[in-house]
C-alpha cells in the first residue's frame, strides 16, 4: 500500500511536475522516482572539520600575499576548495540575487514553462532534477540556468518575469564574474605560473549561471538536491543561503560547508585539473535537502569561451609532472552530458591520458 502511495503522485502522462510543486501540495513523503539507493543516500554523521577560509583583503598586502598564495595552494592541492571572505562584492548585491531567484521560483509553472527544455546547448533553460526527460531517479531541485559573460549578448535572454530579475541577477553576475578574474590570477599564481597567465581568455571565457532551487523535503534522508559531480569549468564561485553543500575529501569524508556570512564558496572544476596537469584535482561535491527550508545556490561556472580548448600549460609539463590530460573544451562537455548524465560518467575520466 505505500508504495502505491507513493507512486501517486508521479506525473500523469509523463507531464512536467517539480520539485517546487510537490512541496507545494504538501507531501509528508517522498515519491519513488525520488528515492536514492541506500548506497547513495547522505550520511546522517558527516566530518566536523575546520574548512579553508581565505581573507582576500591580505593581496592588497605586499609582506600577506605570499601567505595567502600559500594558503590558496594547500586548499587548491588538498581540498580543490575554499571560501572567500573580503572578496569585493557587497552583502546587499549578494542577497538581491538569492532575492532574485527565490522570487522566479516562486512563480507558478506557467509562468516558468516558457524557459522550460531539456537540451543542454540551450544558452537559457529551466528544468528539475538533472534532466526531468532521462532521469531515471529525479533528484529534488528546480534550477535556470543561462549563460552571462558578456552579458550584454544574454541578459535580454533572461527571464523578464520578476521584473527584478534581469537587474538583481546581472548585477550579482558581473561582480563574480570581475572576481573569478582575480580569482584565477591568485590560483594561476599559487602554480608557479605568471598571474596573467591566459588573461585575455580568462577574461573573454564563458560563464553560466547555475541557479538552483532546493525545497524543503519531507523525507531528506531518502534523496539528494544534486549528486556527487564535479564541474566541468576552471572554477564555480558559489553563493548558498542555508547550508546543504556538501565536497568530499581526499580521503573520500564528506564534509558539510558551512555557510558563513558574506563568504562564498570556490571550487575547483575539471578544466583545473587539466590546466594544472593534476597538480590541482576538481573537487567532488554534492547538495543535500532538508525538511525545514527552501534553499538557494547560485553557482557561477567559469571556463574559456564555449569552443577554446583547455591543455595542460607547458611549464607544469616536466619529467616528474608528464603530459596527463588531453584538452578539452565547454563545447566537449555539452556534447558529453547529452549523452549521459553525471551519474552514469565523469567529464575529467574522458580527459585523461591513459585512463
Amino acid at each position: 500500500m505505500v508504495g502505491k502511495m507513493r507512486d501517486s503522485s508521479a506525473s500523469p502522462n509523463g507531464s512536467f511536475t517539480t520539485a517546487m510543486t510537490l512541496n507545494e501540495e504538501g507531501l509528508t513523503y517522498v515519491p519513488k522516482r525520488y528515492i536514492l539507493p541506500p548506497s547513495l543516500r547522505p550520511e546522517r554523521t558527516l566530518c566536523d572539520t575546520c574548512l579553508p577560509v581565505v581573507d582576500l583583503s591580505f593581496l592588497r598586502h605586499p609582506l600577506l600575499r605570499p601567505q595567502i598564495i600559500q594558503e590558496v595552494h594547500l586548499a587548491c592541492k588538498e581540498l580543490g576548495f575554499f571560501q572567500v571572505v573580503n572578496h569585493g562584492i557587497p552583502l546587499s548585491v549578494m542577497k538581491d540575487a538569492i532575492d532574485a531567484a527565490s522570487e522566479f521560483f516562486d512563480l507558478p509553472t506557467e509562468e516558468k514553462k516558457h524557459l522550460l527544455s531539456s537540451n543542454v546547448h540551450e544558452p537559457i533553460r529551466y528544468g528539475t532534477s538533472l534532466n526531468h526527460v532521462k532521469d531515471k531517479v529525479h533528484f529534488w531541485r528546480d534550477f535556470l540556468k543561462h549563460y552571462a559573460n558578456p552579458i550584454s549578448t544574454w541578459i535580454d535572454l533572461w527571464p523578464s518575469n520578476p521584473t527584478c530579475y534581469k537587474e538583481k541577477m546581472g548585477n550579482y553576475t558581473k561582480a563574480a564574474q570581475k572576481l573569478q578574474e582575480e580569482l584565477m590570477e591568485v590560483i594561476f599564481e599559487s602554480l608557479g605560473l605568471n598571474p596573467s597567465y591566459l588573461h585575455e581568455d580568462i577574461a573573454e571565457g564563458s560563464q553560466v549561471m547555475a541557479v538552483n532551487c532546493y525545497p524543503a523535503c519531507p523525507e531528506p534522508d531518502l534523496t539528494l538536491g544534486l549528486p556527487p559531480h564535479t564541474d566541468y569549468g576552471m572554477l564555480s564561485i558559489i553563493l548558498q543561503n542555508y547550508q546543504g553543500l556538501q565536497i568530499m575529501d581526499r580521503d573520500e569524508k564528506w564534509h558539510a560547508v558551512p555557510v558563513i556570512e558574506g563568504a562564498l564558496v570556490v571550487q575547483l572544476g575539471d578544466h583545473m585539473e587539466v590546466l594544472s596537469n593534476g597538480r590541482y584535482k576538481s573537487v567532488l561535491h554534492r547538495a543535500a535537502v532538508n525538511s525545514e527550508k527552501k534553499r538557494i545556490s547560485i553557482a557561477s561556472l567559469h571556463s574559456l569561451a564555449l569552443g577554446k580548448t583547455v591543455r595542460p600549460a607547458p611549464d607544469l609539463v616536466n619529467e616528474q609532472h608528464i603530459l596527463s590530460y588531453k584538452e578539452g573544451s565547454f563545447s566537449d562537455f555539452l556534447d558529453f552530458i547529452s549523452q549521459k548524465n553525471i551519474i552514469e560518467g565523469k567529464y575529467i575520466d574522458k580527459l585523461k591520458i591513459n585512463s
